[in-house]
């Protein structure tokens, strides 16, 4: 389960503190449930992902996991240009304490991100196509029981987009999704329920379809 409590995040820019891009939201996420968060652009869904996943904190309020949580599938960083596509996916798999299985890893991920000899050259070398094919099958190269994907199933072209996506419901099968999407029809493949973030305020609804109702009034006809 994830539990938000109390939470407020605002960044601070030249001019001092900036807005509350997210203002006193509580909410859980039981396991086995996936949601799928929607709103306007700006109004905060990445940044709540972020905060979810641990890469970001809150400025006020807390997150308790008491599950295994993905950080986004397919996030950009973390990786060093100067390195190999191999010794990257390497370094990942050292930093979340899998170094005797490594190989067997290794292969997973050159198998999935389809790179060839690629894989054994650096990253600055790479088509953005090629570094978000390496980034999403690092991702997919662990377990979790919440997945958290912000728009993941769109990178690369459209054949991986289909490798990907077919992956993703593999996954989501055996665990639950937090997805942040534009395509409502994504999000119904996906999720069941809805968070709205809407001026800094989350609405949670049990029905994926009532969070998309509600944010379609939100916008300006």
């Amino acid at each position: 389960m994830i539990t938000v409590r109390n939470l407020y995040k605002r960044y601070r820019t030249a001019h001092g503190a900036g807005r509350w891009v997210l203002e006193d939201l509580s909410f859980s996420i039981p396991q086995r449930l996936s949601v799928g968060i929607v709103g306007a652009n700006g109004a905060g869904k990445s940044t709540l992902l972020r905060i979810l996943a641990g890469l970001d904190k809150p400025t006020r309020g807390e997150v308790e996991r008491t599950c295994r949580v993905s950080w986004p599938l397919g996030f950009g960083g973390g990786l060093q240009g100067t390195l190999t596509g191999r010794q990257n996916a390497k370094f990942v798999c050292r930093i979340h304490g899998h170094e005797a299985d490594i190989p067997e890893r290794l292969a997973r991920i050159q198998d999935f991100a389809m790179l060839g000899a690629a894989f054994d050259e650096p990253i600055r070398t790479y088509s953005t196509g090629m570094a978000a094919r390496l980034r999403f099958a690092i991702s997919l190269a662990f377990d979790f029981d919440i997945y958290i994907s912000d728009e993941a199933t769109s990178a690369g072209d459209a054949a991986f987009r289909q490798r990907a996506a077919d992956e993703f419901r593999r996954r989501a099968n055996e665990a639950s999704v937090i997805m942040v999407s534009h395509d409502p029809g994504t999000l119904r493949k996906f999720c069941t329920a809805g968070l709205l973030i809407s001026g800094g305020k989350a609405h949670w609804f049990d029905k994926l379809d009532d969070a998309l109702q509600a944010y379609k009034e939100t916008v300006p006809q």
